[in-house]
């Protein structure tokens, strides 16, 4: 826990360090995986580290409450977008009881 906080408090870089490994993570979280659901939770790490970069951005530059509204869309729109992205992965799975990926593509029917 120490080490999280000596890259935290290093700065705007150690915010930058933790998105790109959160980036990175999710992007090898939907390259590697067959599931539907692992990969829309790779995509949903992908777009919280570029949440953790633009709020590290705006707190650097001193926008405080300019950077809490923002912080408040970005959890309004990830929740409208985690909804409809759950609601197509039931729908799929209720269709072709399968949340394989592979078989998404043969919905073209």
């Amino acid at each position: 826990m120490d080490t999280i906080h000596q890259i935290l408090n290093g700065g705007l870089q150690g915010y930058l360090v933790v998105a790109l490994l959160l980036f990175f993570l999710g992007l090898a979280t939907v390259l590697l995986r067959r599931t539907l659901l692992l990969q829309f939770m790779g995509v949903e790490l992908m777009l919280n580290a570029a949440n953790v970069v633009l709020l590290a951005f705006a707190r650097f530059r001193g926008g405080d409450a300019q950077a809490m509204v923002f912080y408040l869309f970005i959890i309004a729109v990830a929740a409208c977008e985690a909804a409809i992205g759950l609601a197509l992965i039931i729908g799929l799975y209720r269709h072709r009881d399968t949340t394989d990926s592979d078989r998404a593509a043969s919905l073209k029917q």
